[in-house]
C-alpha cells in the first residue's frame, strides 16, 4: 500500500497519467459509431439543394455529419447508404436523417436528351435563340425518336463512420496522391497562388477532404503534393495536368478568358447538360454527344467582344445571317469548339452566351458520360481561371480503400504481436514482473499518446507514420532496457546511488535521442515530403518517450525495486 501511494505521488508518473488521459479524450474511441459519414457534397446536386453542406476542412473525423437513416431505414455503413439510394427515379423525394439534422431531398435529372433511332448522320446549321448564334450540329435522321432521362446521383460521397478521431492518411483511407513540379521557376508568392488555385479548382470540381502542400527535396527543388481521399486517379490527373488557360477568340483577338472574365457558370440541370438540339449520334465506330451550358460575362469582357465584332462583315446564307468570323474556344491552346456568331451580336455587348463541346465513346452511354465529364472540367476551369504556371505530374499513386482497410488491420495485428513478443522476451531475460509489466504499460502508453497528439494537431496517419510509431516504440524498448540494466546491476550496492544509476542511463538515452533527431530532420527535408510522415511521427514519438514515458518508467521501476 505504501508503494502505491508513492506511485501516485510521484510527479513523473502523474504527468504520464495526465497526458495519457488527455490523449484518450482526444482520440475519443467509439467502436459502436455506426452510419455513413459525409466526405463531401457535390455543388448544385440534389443533396446540396436540400441544404446538406460539405464538412469544413480541419474538423475532427468524429465531428463530421453522419447519415444514420434514409426514409427511417437505419444506415449502419456506406454499403447500406448505396443500397438504399441506388435506383431512385427522377423527382423522387425522400428523407435523410443525420446525427445533426433532418433533410428532405428530391432527386434531379442529370440530362434530358432526344435520341433518334436511325444511324445516318447529317450536319446542318441551327440558329440558337438563346445564344443568338448559328452553330453546326450533327443529327441522326429517322422517323421515330425516344426520350432518355438520366438520373443524377444525389451528390453525396460517403464512407463508413469513423470510430475515433485519428485521421487516416491516403494509404489507409484510399484515394489519390499526385506530385506536381512547376515547369518554370516560381517565387514563393506565385507558389501560394498555385496552391490556392488548385484547392479552389478541386473544390469547384466537387472534391473535398483535400491536402495541398508545398514540399522540398535536399536539393532545394519545390514540389506541390496533392492528396485527395476517395478520388479517382484519372480524373485528378486530367484536372491537375491542365494549366486551365481558357480563351475565346474572334480571329486573332481574345474577347474573354476563364476566371475574372466569367461572372457566372451554370451548373444546374436546366441550363447545362447534353445539348437537346444536337443530342447524340453515331460517329465512325462509336458515338458522339454534344454538351452545352450557359455562362455570363463581365461587362468589360462583353464590351471587348462588342468592340471586336463591330468591324466584322455580315454574311447571308439562305435565311440566316452571321458574321464572317467565328467564336473559337481554346483550352490550353487547343481548339475545343467553334461557334458561328449571329449578325445581331455585331457590336452588341451581350453578357449571356452558351458554351458547347463534345464527348465520344464506344456506346451511347459512354459518350454521354464522357461529354458530361468534359463539360464538368471545362466549367471548373472557367470558374477558377488558369494557373500562373504549367505543372508537370512527377508521380501519381492511387490507393484502394479496401487495401487501406487491410493495411490498418495488419498494422494493428503486427503492433499487438510486437508488444507481446517484447514482453515475453523481457520477462525471460529478467524473470521479474516488476520489470516487464511496467515496460509493456509504457509501450502501450507511448502508442496512445502519439495517436492522441496526431489527432490534436490534425496529422494524417499513413503507412510511413505507422512505421514511425513502430520505430519510436522500438527505441523506447531499447531505452527502457538501458534504464533497467543501470538500475538493477547495482542493486544492493551502497556505493552507487539510485540517482547516479538513473543519470548514467539517461546520459546514454539522450545521446541516442539527439542522434535520432538529426537523422529524422534530414529525412523530413528529403524526398519531396513523402517521408515527412515517418520523420514527424518518429520525432514526436521519441520526444514523448524521452521527456514523459522514460522518466515515468524509471520512477516506477525505482519505487517497485526498492
Amino acid at each position: 500500500m505504501g508503494k502505491l501511494k508513492q506511485i501516485f505521488r510521484n510527479w513523473r508518473i502523474l504527468l504520464l497519467l495526465v497526458v495519457l488521459v488527455l490523449a484518450i479524450v482526444s482520440i475519443r474511441p467509439n467502436p459502436w459509431h455506426d452510419g455513413a459519414t459525409i466526405r463531401f457534397v457535390v455543388k448544385n446536386s440534389a443533396a446540396s439543394l436540400a441544404g446538406i453542406e460539405s464538412p469544413p476542412s480541419g474538423g475532427t473525423p468524429m465531428s463530421k455529419e453522419t447519415i444514420v437513416s434514409i426514409n427511417n431505414v437505419p444506415v449502419k455503413n456506406a454499403r447500406d447508404y448505396f443500397e438504399l439510394t441506388e435506383g431512385f427515379p427522377w423527382n423522387k423525394t425522400f428523407t435523410i436523417k443525420t446525427n445533426k439534422q433532418f433533410y428532405r431531398v428530391t432527386t434531379l435529372p442529370e440530362y434530358n436528351i432526344t435520341v433518334l433511332n436511325e444511324t445516318e448522320v447529317v450536319t446542318e446549321e441551327v440558329f440558337n435563340e438563346t445564344l443568338n448564334m448559328t452553330v453546326n450540329v450533327s443529327k441522326l435522321v429517322n422517323k421515330t425518336k425516344k426520350e432518355i432521362i438520366g438520373v443524377e446521383d444525389i451528390g453525396l460521397v460517403v464512407y463508413d463512420a469513423p470510430t475515433n478521431n485519428v485521421r487516416k492518411g491516403l494509404d489507409l483511407s484510399g484515394g489519390t496522391r499526385v506530385i506536381l513540379d512547376p515547369e518554370e521557376d516560381v517565387t514563393s508568392d506565385e507558389l501560394e497562388v498555385v496552391v490556392a488555385n488548385i484547392k479552389e479548382r478541386l473544390n469547384v470540381y466537387g472534391l473535398s477532404d483535400i491536402t495541398v502542400r508545398v514540399a522540398k527535396d535536399l536539393e532545394g527543388s519545390e514540389f506541390i503534393v496533392v492528396e485527395i481521399a476517395g478520388a479517382n486517379k484519372e480524373e485528378v490527373r486530367e484536372l491537375l495536368a491542365q494549366q486551365g488557360k481558357f480563351e475565346a477568340k474572334v480571329g486573332e483577338h481574345t474577347v474573354f478568358k476563364g476566371g475574372n472574365d466569367i461572372t457566372y457558370v451554370c451548373r444546374r440541370a436546366e441550363c447545362s447538360g447534353i445539348d437537346t438540339q444536337s443530342g447524340c449520334g453515331q460517329s465512325g465506330d462509336g458515338w458522339a454527344c454534344n454538351f452545352r451550358f450557359s455562362i455570363s460575362l463581365s461587362p468589360e469582357a462583353a464590351q471587348r467582344q462588342a468592340d471586336t465584332t463591330a468591324s466584322l462583315d455580315v454574311v447571308v446564307e439562305g435565311t440566316q445571317s452571321y458574321l464572317n468570323e467565328s467564336l473559337e474556344l481554346y483550352l490550353d491552346d487547343q481548339l475545343v469548339d467553334t461557334l458561328k456568331i449571329g449578325s445581331e451580336l455585331k457590336g452588341n455587348p451581350v453578357t449571356d452566351i452558351s458554351i458547347s463541346g463534345g464527348g465520344f465513346g464506344n456506346s451511347q452511354q459512354e459518350a454521354i458520360y464522357d461529354a458530361l465529364d468534359n463539360m464538368k472540367r471545362l466549367q471548373t476551369v472557367l470558374v477558377t481561371g488558369s494557373l500562373p504556371v504549367k505543372l508537370n505530374i512527377v508521380k501519381t499513386d492511387a490507393i484502394s480503400p479496401l487495401l487501406g482497410e487491410q493495411f490498418v488491420k495488419n498494422a494493428v495485428l503486427v503492433g499487438l504481436l510486437a508488444i507481446l513478443s517484447v514482453a515475453l522476451v523481457v520477462f525471460v531475460v529478467y524473470r521479474r514482473f516488476i520489470v516487464s509489466i511496467p515496460m509493456v504499460f509504457t509501450m502501450v502508453s507511448e502508442a496512445i499518446i502519439i495517436l492522441g497528439l496526431a489527432s490534436i494537431i490534425g496529422w494524417n496517419l499513413d503507412l510511413a507514420a505507422i512505421a514511425g510509431i513502430i520505430i519510436a516504440i522500438g527505441t523506447g524498448v531499447d531505452h527502457q532496457i538501458v534504464i533497467a540494466d543501470e538500475l538493477l546491476k547495482g542493486e544492493g550496492s551502497i556505493y552507487i546511488s539510485w540517482k547516479d544509476r538513473i543519470k548514467n542511463a539517461f546520459f546514454i538515452i539522450m545521446a541516442a535521442y539527439f542522434t535520432t533527431m538529426v537523422a529524422m530532420v534530414l529525412l523530413w527535408l528529403a524526398g519531396a515530403g513523402l517521408l515527412e510522415g515517418f520523420a514527424i511521427t518518429t520525432i514526436i514519438g521519441v520526444s514523448v518517450g524521452v521527456f514523459i514515458t522514460r522518466p515515468a518508467y524509471a520512477a516506477l521501476l525505482e519505487i517497485l525495486s526498492k
